[in-house]
């Protein structure tokens, strides 16, 4: 027993590494929003979160691929491999943002994404499916802390390294005698981007290998994630089960209003003419909320409230912080936007095992699924980046928001129940 709860809490701890690589990678998009728009001279927002749009549309086309490769090569071997491709992508993007080539470099975002898609269909069913699938948010709370205390450290690290005194630059762009002297001192900017994406390629190659070296036990989804009899046993495809598919267009609206809490805030905050100086750093605060809502879920799931319940909660204040940053302007309305980091913090932990409960051998494929839906960060921040051009930022917000919120809520109250049988 006591080797068992030992080999339990050396799984926790690797898996929580693996997550705090997710955070630190994934949430350095929103400062590279404000550095592609200037180190590229981009005229518009929506040019600048095709950085976003490139990095999450690689879950889409690579999740379904990724369980092939998971059913081949088993989930430890599968996130060994996923490291590595975000190794490569680290090297593309820092080689090629340092040349100012923006196509290449969103490129190397999207290999990024393809090799976090990888090691997110491995370690999210794992998690979730290593203990009783009933406190299953209570551990993907705990990975939720590793994910979010990196993704706080993300924005600080690249503020200092990369964009230190952006406003200055800005102003010096602006001064520039020629346009030749303007192109040297944006090169000189860019090429601030090219140390720390090389360490970060170096050490996601590192890591890789300590993973097949570790102790991480493989885990048979179909067996640990076993349906109820009667319940998949008679299933022959992911069709079948109406809970799943509702929940990834859950995960699809959930990843899009955490992006726009999360990575958008910053040009949130740009439209009350806050300094990018400032604004560079919201995103640690969006992040920050969200580790106290991991903590609250740590604490309270499922010992005094469900999975369900959580995500219940979640939506409803997802649309009261929503409105009150509609109503409000300034940091307090940019604060309201930072409080979205709390109601979203435990949406995750709760429909990732609403959707997979009972899926059995088809765990893999529905992860996958599931995965597919992050695509969300993706289409919903460039459709508010694209609608703030044109219309008021702040309406535009509330207008995208909630109905995403809504759909969670429905979630929450209904649509996990859709197609389940209990025994």
């Amino acid at each position: 027993m006591e080797q068992t709860a030992n080999r339990y809490m050396q799984s926790i701890i690797i898996i929580g590494i693996l997550f705090f690589i997710f955070g630190f990678v994934t949430w350095l998009n929103g400062p590279l929003i404000t550095y592609v728009k200037l180190a590229f001279s981009l005229d518009t927002d929506s040019k600048a979160f095709l950085v976003t749009t490139a990095f999450y549309m690689a879950y889409f086309f690579l999740a379904i691929p990724s369980s092939w490769i998971l059913e081949k090569t088993g989930m430890k071997k599968g996130m060994a491999l996923g490291l590595l491709v975000m190794a490569a992508g680290t090297f593309v993007f820092g080689h090629f943002a340092t040349e100012r080539n923006y196509t290449a470099s969103l490129w190397g975002l999207f290999i990024i994404g393809s090799g976090l898609s990888l090691l997110q269909t491995a370690c999210n069913p794992y998690i979730s499916i290593i203990g009783p699938i009933e406190s299953a948010a209570q551990r993907i709370s705990v990975m939720g802390i590793c994910n979010k205390v990196a993704g706080i450290l993300s924005p600080i690290v690249l503020g200092a390294l990369v964009l230190k005194d952006i406003d200055k630059l800005e102003d010096q762009v602006k001064a520039a005698a020629t346009p030749e002297e303007s192109e040297a001192i944006l090169s000189a900017f860019a090429a601030n981007i090219y140390t720390p994406y090389m360490i970060m390629a170096v050490a996601l190659v590192l890591l890789a290998y300590w993973i097949t070296r570790s102790p991480l036990p493989e885990v048979k989804a179909s067996d640990v994630n076993a349906a109820p009899v009667g319940a998949a046993g008679n299933k022959t495809n992911l069709f079948q089960f109406g809970y799943l598919w509702l929940g990834a267009f859950c995960i699809f609206v959930y990843v899009g209003v955490e992006v726009m809490a999360g990575d958008a805030i910053g040009t949130y905050g740009n439209g009350f003419n806050i300094s990018v100086d400032e604004t560079k750093y919201f995103t640690s605060f969006t992040l920050g909320a969200m580790l106290a809502g991991y903590v609250i879920g740590l604490f309270t799931i499922p010992k005094y409230i469900s999975q369900q319940d959580a995500l219940k909660i979640s939506a409803l204040l997802g649309l009261l912080f929503t409105t009150a940053a509609w109503l409000t302007s300034g940091y307090t309305s940019v604060v309201f936007v930072a409080l979205l980091g709390l109601a979203n913090a435990l949406m995750w932990p709760a429909i990732w095992p609403l959707a997979i409960e009972g899926l059995g051998k088809f765990t893999e494929r529905g992860s996958a699924l599931l995965i597919m839906g992050i695509a969300g960060g993706a289409v919903i921040p460039k459709l508010y980046a694209s609608l703030k051009d044109t219309y008021d930022f702040q309406l535009m917000f509330l207008v995208i928001m909630i109905p995403c919120y809504l759909y969670i809520l429905y979630f929450s109250i209904s649509g996990h129940k859709v197609g389940k049988i209990r025994s």
